[in-house]
């Protein structure tokens, strides 16, 4: 059961409908799942653009003078049809209380107004039962009398294995008796030991007495600002089936919560990852309003990173990934470097290639978010080199020092480290393939314009990581740059891989 609103929007070109997820609200049920106890209990979910709320059902007194405690004592007289008018679940032998799982509409305890599915039966005729099983329990209320005294008090962590419905109680269409067992519905709508001398008088609320109503009640608020989403248990590699966990920057945690289905659960991180994201930007948007130009949030904040690396010199490669209707590539746009085995067994990951061969593997957790980091590092390469224009490193060849230049506008070109005179130029077109020793040596193979023969360059580089990333860089940008459907276009992208 799920009930959502969002606001509707247009699929913008090249992108897959399916795949939007705007800003929204939702209810649902679900499971709390304590992983201490390794028990589950209903909830239910309430998601604003703010902030993700948790309910438990409880019964609260709704007219009357509330009692002192949360116990409530109800009187039933035995009908003689339809008995008690409920059955029970649950006992000591499998650790939790016996509680009233089923109430007959117009029968004696649907008339009290006083008793619900899920109510814990303390006493009866008072006879505490907290520690009773389950056919003990069957036994007293069947030889109880024809008038019933029970004591109850609602179970809000009802664990999910006694399945005890959440909806308004109906007429159940089972009305005959089980064999008492503690995981099925005891009956006691019939006919139990009584004397039968006369019909008894409907059991019936006394006017005075206070009135009691089930409502779902909130347990917990987890503001979504900053927050995190995760289908992995804490600190594990994890993954939890169809489940999800929220934590705030405050560290209040919604627990895992557990959904009916895969799909429902995938809708509910995609609404929750869009909500907080908007958060996010929404509330360093307001930050920097606030703030003098020097405390905005700004790239200036780079500077202060543990490890920073120059664009133009790594490589980004998605190891797992959605592939939908041509919009998004698939990684490996580079030339020539070799898919890594991803250690990360996440769905969806991807991997930072820097110099000297060092890499760092992060993930996501929606097919989406990975698209997006993809996106933006390939424009952010773009307009990096762009930005600086030309490359330049330090070589070797047959013990001469020589210069390597990547220029956006000119292509490769070798020269010697001191007189500056050039060796070679050739165009980025020009170029039909390369190998590496994986060490500090590399062949490039170049094709003469007049000729048509290929000539291979032989190379010696300190860093030899970097400058072959710097080569794809320049090539992907130059590309780009003179065909803009290169950003968006998988089939362009598959005539440039075989080009090169």
């Amino acid at each position: 059961m799920s009930a959502e609103g969002s606001q509707s929007l247009a699929a913008p070109r090249g992108r897959p409908s399916h795949l939007l997820v705007p800003a929204r609200t939702k209810t649902a049920l679900a499971l709390l799942y304590d992983e201490g106890l390794e028990n589950a209990y209903d909830v239910r979910l309430k998601l604003t653009k703010e902030v993700l709320t948790i309910q438990k059902q409880d019964v609260v007194c709704i007219g009357g003078a509330p009692p002192g405690a949360n116990h409530r004592t109800v009187t039933l007289r035995r009908q003689p049809v339809g008995g008690l008018g409920l059955s029970i679940k649950g006992g000591a032998e499998h650790g939790v209380p016996v509680v009233i799982s089923k109430i007959f509409k117009d029968q004696a305890a649907d008339q009290t107004e006083m008793l619900f599915i899920g109510d814990a039966v303390l006493q009866v005729n008072g006879i505490n039962v907290e520690n009773a099983t389950h056919e003990e329990v069957v036994h007293l209320l069947r030889n109880a009398g024809d008038v019933v005294t029970i004591t109850v008090e609602y179970l809000r962590e009802a664990p999910s294995f006694l399945k005890l419905p959440l909806g308004s109680p109906g007429p159940s269409s089972d009305h005959s008796s089980r064999a008492s067992s503690p995981l099925f519905d005891s009956g006691l709508h019939l006919n139990g030991h009584c004397s039968h001398t006369a019909p008894s008088s409907p059991s019936s609320p006394i006017a005075n007495e206070p009135k009691y109503e089930k409502r779902w009640l909130d347990t917990l608020s987890v503001p979504l600002s900053m927050a995190r989403i995760s289908r992995y248990k804490a600190g594990t590699e994890k993954l939890r089936s169809s489940a999800l966990e929220v934590l705030a920057l405050d560290g209040a945690s919604t627990g895992a919560l557990q959904f009916s289905t895969a799909q429902d659960c995938a809708d509910w991180l995609r609404a929750i990852s869009t909500n907080i994201n908007e958060l996010t930007l929404q509330h360093m948007k307001m930050a920097n309003k606030c703030c003098s130009p020097c405390d905005q949030v700004s790239t200036l904040d780079w500077g202060r990173a543990e490890r920073a690396y120059n664009l133009c010199e790594v490589l980004f490669k998605v190891h797992k990934f959605w592939l939908s209707d041509n919009y998004w590539l698939q990684a490996n746009l580079y030339l020539g470097l070799q898919d890594l085995d991803c250690e990360d067994p996440r769905s969806y990951c991807f991997s930072v290639l820097a110099s000297h061969g060092k890499s760092h593997i992060f993930s996501v957790e929606l097919g989406n978010e990975l698209a997006v980091w993809e996106k933006a590092f390939q424009r952010a390469t773009f307009m990096e080199v762009q930005r600086t224009g030309s490359k330049t490193y330090l070589c070797s060849w047959q013990g001469e020092m020589l210069c390597f230049t990547v220029d956006f506008a000119l292509g490769f070109t070798c020269f010697d480290s001191k007189t500056k005179n050039v060796l070679w130029r050739f165009k980025f077109s020009q170029l039909k393939g390369s190998s590496d020793d994986g060490k500090t040596r590399v062949k490039l193979l170049f094709q003469n314009p007049d000729t048509k023969q290929i000539e291979t360059k032989e190379l010696e580089f300190q860093d030899l990581t970097a400058v072959l990333h710097c080569i794809h860089s320049f090539i992907a940008a130059k590309v780009a740059s003179l065909d803009p459907a290169f950003m968006d276009s998988q089939s362009v992208a598959r005539r440039y891989m075989c080009s090169s």
